[in-house]
């Protein structure tokens, strides 16, 4: 690892400040700014880990910038409808592991994007990235809020060709995001991860009450990571010294409060991950409450000539969730249940297991787990944007050399009224503690806190 001396660091904190001054300052000049920029806070009553894609929550395409007033003067289609989007972060994450050596740093940077209006069937799209060190312990990385090395990074995480096939079908390739369960930006740290691909992807129905069909597909050759500035096969970067990429399909359809679907990824030699997600929600009390039943099932094995561990594996987890929604807060139990054949994987993702947290993701091989949270949204109190939510996750079943863990999260989170001084600005503390139940009861600590600011939209004219 390279590792920074103090001369270096010295001069790294004006670097962060100079970025997000010309992020701005090309906020000023840009005629529209849209709202496409990534946001790991989530709504305030969700009980889906951040990082994580719910199959009701699949989105192979790409956002629509919002409706505008058209410019005062006449220009093709393809500047006109032009948008430019962009985020500063900041986060800061400190961590003290079981074997008592800590993780630290604070860095800062964003994202800046610009997606074209359609000419004709066609239209582009990128995204620069950037995290810059602020506070960079030599001695305390592996927080992946910077490079190896606690180096700052920059980035062109997305740069894609978008095709319109038909009505509600599109075809994309080049480097793009995407979020499905086990393909997703997992966008937990200061940039999310992006793929170089060729898919395509389409939704159908939804209106008139009718069910909304989503559906997609494509190869996917590689992977940006969190927190790396280039690209590497998907085998690679599962585990593999090999370079395959990914073949995916699935689907999602979904009405009113109901959601079933599946997914596949497949890669020559590696592996293949199967997916599937059902769930349904009843309102009652007039539609002031609501009780949600969700269930999932993941299937993994080893395929061809098992190049990712030198000898065949297959095992699975399946698990239930059930969420209650009392006015403005919210109750979830949860439980999950892995085989015992082998540990679960998620190369490409945050994991999307129920109870899967904000360090843990108790998913080792015959490893169970129960979780409890609890969550409000105070903004009926007269905190606008303001909740809160708090977990208990107990893992069970494995002996030694394994040992079983509990985890308690506790989460804050403020996103200010849009109308007031503060509009663009989000605010999040996270705070997570584990305790292993065996080999000297070593525990970890997790602090996060995370600052987003969405730069101001505009207007033509």
């Amino acid at each position: 690892m390279l590792l920074r001396d103090e001369n270096r660091r010295a001069h790294a904190v004006p670097a962060p400040t100079v970025a997000m001054a010309i992020l701005l300052a090309l906020s000023a000049a840009m005629p529209v700014v849209g709202a496409t920029a990534s946001d790991p806070m989530g709504p305030p009553l969700d009980s889906a880990n951040t990082g994580t894609t719910p199959m009701d929550q699949v989105d192979l395409g790409t956002p629509e910038p919002p409706e505008r007033e058209p410019p005062e003067k006449e220009l093709p289609a393809f500047f006109a409808d032009s948008t430019f989007s962009g985020q500063v972060r900041s986060f800061y994450l400190y961590r003290d592991k079981y074997d008592d050596s800590l993780s630290e740093a604070w860095a800062a940077g964003g994202s800046f994007s610009y997606l074209s209006g359609w000419a004709g069937r066609f239209r582009l799209g990128t995204t620069a990235y950037t995290s810059l060190p602020l506070h960079a312990p030599e001695d305390r990385d592996g927080t992946l809020l910077l490079k190896p090395g606690q180096e700052g990074y920059a980035v062109i995480g997305q740069a894609f060709g978008e095709v319109k096939l038909a009505e509600g079908i599109s075809t994309s390739f080049g480097r793009k995001e995407y979020n499905t369960p086990y393909l997703n930006k997992n966008d937990v740290r200061m940039t999310p991860n992006t793929f170089e691909a060729i898919s395509f992807y389409g939704k159908r129905g939804g209106k008139d009450g009718r069910g909304e069909w989503r559906f997609g597909g494509g190869y996917v050759f590689g992977i940006k990571e969190r927190n790396a500035d280039e690209f590497v096969s998907m085998a690679e970067d599962a585990g593999a010294d090999v370079d395959r990429g990914l073949a995916v399909a699935g689907f999602n359809w979904k009405k009113k409060g109901f959601s079933v679907g599946m997914f596949d990824y497949y890669s020559v030699d590696i592996i293949n991950i199967f997916y599937t997600e059902l769930m349904n929600e009843w309102a009652f009390a007039e539609g002031k409450n609501k009780f949600k039943l969700s269930a999932q099932f993941t299937d993994q094995q080893s395929t061809g000539d098992d190049l990712l561990t030198g000898s065949d594996f297959s095992t699975y987890q399946w698990g239930l969730k059930a969420d209650i929604t009392l006015g403005a807060g919210m109750i979830t139990l949860a439980g999950t249940d892995t085989d015992d054949g082998d540990t679960m994987r998620n190369p490409w993702s945050g994991h999307p297991g129920y109870t899967s947290v904000q360090l843990q993701d108790f998913y080792r091989a015959d490893e169970s787990a129960v979780m409890l949270r609890g969550s409000y949204d105070f903004s009926k109190h007269g905190l606008k944007g303001f909740s809160t939510y708090a977990l208990w996750v107990h893992g069970f079943g494995l002996d030694e050399p394994k040992y079983n863990e509990d985890e308690y999260d506790l989460n804050l989170q403020w996103t200010p009224d849009q109308e007031t001084a503060m509009r663009g600005f989000s605010f999040r503390l996270r705070y997570a503690h584990v305790d292993q139940d065996g080999g000297g009861d070593p525990d970890i600590d997790d602090v996060r806190f995370i600052v987003n600011f969405d730069l101001p939209r505009k207007k033509r004219g």
